[in-house]
């Protein structure tokens, strides 16, 4: 059992917890996830970590009651536990295997949208603590969504908050702040990093693709079994197919086949949808259990 150690309310709907997970924390890195099972019969849900701590032997997680499985999550109360807290899954992300001389030749933004905003947390955390200044934006519809500013502020050089109706921050979407940035504000970035909903992705890469910029993105909100068995994940990445799960969950977003990926997303969402794309991929189906990076 798995016990929660603190549990904090970020925003409507959305939630922290920091969950006793020893062995998890001692292994995890930024970029990777865990997988949450409440009770014997609960559902499998693929979660980013937000944050680790080897000494405490936590890991903290946010997430977002939109369904019947984190609506009974968010039920839960400090000294609770879970009864699975499977992880760390998926690959690390690409900062940390990056040769550290060329990874302080470049300036880095990232783009955090929404509940997107914790896995892009511990990555400028451990950029940070790697001693590298990182630029960072916010974005939700409204103010009220806003998570983890003042914890990114520690670690971010710069953190920039737009919200869609100009209720707090800067008035715009991401990618109007992005323009801002560089347009106006003359900033140069070599990378972008960018989590967040599938339709934010994309229109961030559009943009950064014109721009010339390289981009990564997470696919972690297509994920629904976490280890390849489901085939929910799967998507085309330069023509070839990928799981997130397994192969990802970040990947070149200049690549990615958004459009693909959002039609698949709802789909999947319905019995009939999943028989289709089960028939129609065949043997490609289902990704196969294990990390490949």
């Amino acid at each position: 059992m798995y016990k929660i150690l603190k549990k904090e309310c970020l925003a409507d709907n959305i939630y922290l917890m920091d969950v006793k997970a020893p062995r998890v924390a001692e292994n995890c890195y930024p970029g990777q996830f865990v997988i949450v099972k409440m009770d014997e019969k609960g559902e499998r849900i693929p979660l980013t970590v937000c944050d680790y701590d080897r000494e405490a032997g936590t890991v903290t997680i946010v997430f977002q009651s939109v369904g019947a499985s984190t609506n009974e999550m968010a039920e839960y109360k400090e000294g609770d536990s879970f009864r699975d807290f499977v992880g760390p899954l998926g690959c690390r992300s690409e900062l940390v295997n990056e040769d550290k001389e060329v990874l302080k030749k470049k300036k880095i933004l990232f783009v955090a949208g929404g509940v997107g905003t914790a896995p892009v947390y511990p990555q400028v955390k451990w950029m940070k603590e790697q001693g590298y200044q990182v630029d960072c934006i916010i974005g939700a519809r409204n103010k009220n969504l806003i998570i983890l500013e003042e914890a990114m502020k520690q670690y971010a050089e710069n953190v920039y908050v737009c919200t869609d109706d100009g209720s707090y921050g800067f008035k715009g979407n991401v990618n109007d702040q992005i323009k801002e940035l560089i347009n106006h504000q003359g900033k140069h970035y070599d990378l972008v990093i960018a989590i967040g909903p599938l339709i934010m992705m994309k229109f961030v890469c559009i943009l950064t693709k014109e721009l010339q910029i390289p981009t990564v993105v997470s696919m972690n909100p297509i994920m629904v079994d976490g280890t390849g068995m489901c085939g929910a994940c799967r998507l085309t990445v330069g023509g070839k197919v990928k799981f997130a799960c397994v192969d990802g969950p970040e990947f070149d977003g200049h690549l990615v086949d958004f459009d693909e990926a959002m039609k698949r997303q709802q789909m999947y969402k319905t019995e009939e949808g999943r028989a289709i794309l089960k028939q129609k991929e065949g043997n490609t189906h289902h990704g196969g259990c294990g990390c490949q990076g």
